[in-house]
């Protein structure tokens, strides 16, 4: 990004008169948006997502296209999900918490409320209908609320912006991601919903052939003159962000753009970083990434549950090729584990065989090289030799691993040499204190370890300062959850950003949420049954494995679309297949 101090009123004719005229545009529309009841907003949201629904092929093949997906390719099932899935379910939900509050009723009126750790209120949302309970039948994940906001507040508050619908923001200006394409769209409804403004939303160059898309699918936002797309290279995002009429900003991204666009770049940028005197001169929130790690609770595993959980790990890095900003890249194992071996192997092995896909995010091979000049002695796996795995690390050498997001199929592993609560509690520290970032942060567990700690497992889980935890699970669960939060933990600063200001997603409008837990089983059906863990969920179809993980996942969206009982046994039919 370059800094953008020229703004319309400094530079006379306009260089980018596309973002002057969406500007005029929102302008106008916010009054429509204005006058726009809870009812006909919820009645909006269901446009969208009926149109969704219906572009949803070629939405995917918009994805794939750029991605370089075969259209024959099971990972297909990741741009099913990651896409039109996430925004239908994110406009239902949404709708739903509108006409809760045009009926003067809570959003969480008939959420189920309880506690956490540190008296934290909790709100549960997965699952949230009969529906979630058969389809991710084990999976779970619930909101917690900042400490010292009780029950009744949570739901006197929830809501946000649309508490006050007739209060406009003015127009927020909301810089796409180039990598997960539902993120864009998330983000937008989000700006419209939670905080009331309209948008101008900024693809992202490596997205933009999705915009004949996302066009279509947010027709009915457009005619009214609430959105507006505009795609272009950094000189555009940059003008628009900077831009008199632009009252907020939010960006999905690095920290280095970030900070390009608050403090400028150069020295001049850094000093003014250093001094905290930004250049922006509008409120901006953020998502950006960082290093997440995965934290592997030494126990006693069976070969399956060793083979199943390394695909796990390798589905949390290379799921999107890698290229997702909660993507697993450091594995924190225990030395003295008698298993390490066995899993190391199997992680190896896993990293190896997953199915093979051309690179296609900007800068991502220098990212890899940049990777083994760090590790001189990283294997280079897969049938391609692009996956990167990096182990047998000495301490002093963590560093690099820890503290660069390398935003490619870069994965290593750093071991602790303890075991028992004692593990627990240097893992914890290590990710609190030597990673960068704090949006996401995978555990996994045996039951019976999990069993044998106790109530040192809710401890874990409160020391843990990341957005999104996953017990068994993946963070990217917490992702494709509408009514979840999704974002950094609370608590950075513009000159300290890491992974960002605010969150996102958070369909039931919560007020001051601190985090999202999700929880998972360690074992999949049949195996988990015959285990005493009694859930039904076979390998999930975001698995890198996943045979019939693009069958599944667009049975799944159009499900989500348009719920029907008589749609379930083909659902299942394929998710068994898998």
């Amino acid at each position: 990004m370059t800094t953008g101090e020229l703004t319309p009123s400094t530079t006379g004719a306009s260089a980018f008169p596309e973002v002057d005229a969406a500007l005029r545009d929102l302008a106008q529309g916010e009054a429509a948006w204005a006058r726009a009841s809870l009812g006909d907003r919820a009645d909006l949201l269901d446009r969208v997502a009926a149109l969704t629904a219906s572009k949803a092929q070629e939405w995917v093949d918009a994805a794939a296209r750029f991605k370089k997906l075969p259209a024959a390719s099971a990972l297909l099932g990741e741009e099913w999900l990651s896409g039109p899935y996430s925004v239908v379910t994110a406009c239902h939900v949404l709708a739903q918490s509108l006409r809760q509050l045009a009926v003067g009723k809570s959003p969480l009126a008939d959420a189920r409320i309880g506690s956490g750790p540190g008296g934290r209120t909790t709100v549960q949302v997965l699952p949230s209908n009969i529906f979630d309970t058969l389809l991710l039948n084990g999976f779970s994940a619930e909101v917690w609320l900042e400490p010292g906001v009780d029950a009744d507040t949570a739901r006197r508050d929830a809501g946000l912006a649309q508490r006050n619908p007739t209060e406009t923001g003015g127009i927020g200006a909301v810089l796409g991601a180039g990598n997960i394409t539902s993120i864009a769209p998330l983000d937008t409804l989000y700006e419209l919903i939670a905080h009331n403004r309209v948008v101008a939303l900024k693809l992202n160059p490596v997205t933009d052939p999705m915009e004949p898309v996302l066009r279509a699918v947010f027709a009915p936002l457009v005619e009214l003159g609430a959105v507006r797309i505009l795609t272009g290279g950094p000189d555009v995002g940059s003008y628009l962000v900077h831009h008199d009429a632009v009252a907020h900003v939010h960006m999905t991204g690095s920290s280095i753009t970030h900070d390009a666009i608050v403090f400028g770049t150069g020295e001049e940028g850094a000093e003014r970083r250093k001094a905290n005197t930004p250049l922006l001169d509008v409120p901006i929130s953020s998502e950006l990434g960082g290093v997440s790690p995965v934290i592997v609770i030494p126990g006693e595993w069976s070969d399956a549950d060793i083979r199943f959980q390394a695909e796990h790990v390798v589905t949390q890095r290379l799921h999107n090729g890698g290229y997702n900003c909660v993507a697993a890249q450091v594995v924190v194992i225990s030395s003295e584990w008698p298993q390490r071996d066995a899993f190391l192997a199997a992680l190896r092995t896993a990293l190896h065989e997953a199915p093979d896909r051309e690179p296609y995010y900007p800068g991502s091979a220098t990212r890899v090289a940049g990777a083994r000049a760090d590790y001189p002695g990283a294997e280079s796996l897969g049938p391609s030799g692009g996956r990167t795995l990096v182990s047998d690390l000495d301490p002093d050498s963590y560093r690099a691993l820890l503290t660069t997001e390398y935003f490619a199929p870069v994965l290593g592993v750093i071991e602790i040499p303890y075991t028992g609560q004692r593990f627990v509690d240097e893992a914890v520290r290590m990710s609190n204190e030597e990673f960068v970032g704090t949006l996401g942060v995978n555990v996994i567990a045996h039951p019976d370890t999990l069993s044998s700690l106790g109530a040192a497992v809710d401890e874990m889980l409160e020391d843990l300062r990341y957005g999104t935890i996953a017990l068994n699970a993946w963070t990217g669960v917490g992702f494709l959850t509408a009514a979840a939060t999704w974002g950094a933990f609370p608590g950075h600063t513009l000159d300290d950003v890491q992974s960002g200001i605010g969150v996102v997603h958070n369909a039931l409008l919560i007020d001051r949420p601190e985090r999202t837990i999700v929880r998972g089983p360690f074992r999949p059906a049949p195996r988990s049954i015959l285990k005493g863990e009694f859930t039904l969920s076979p390998k999930p179809p975001w698995f890198v494995t996943n045979r019939t993980a693009a069958i599944t996942a667009k049975r799944f969206t159009a499900f989500a679309a348009a719920p029907s009982w008589k749609a379930l046994p083909a659902i299942f039919a394929s998710a068994l297949r898998g």
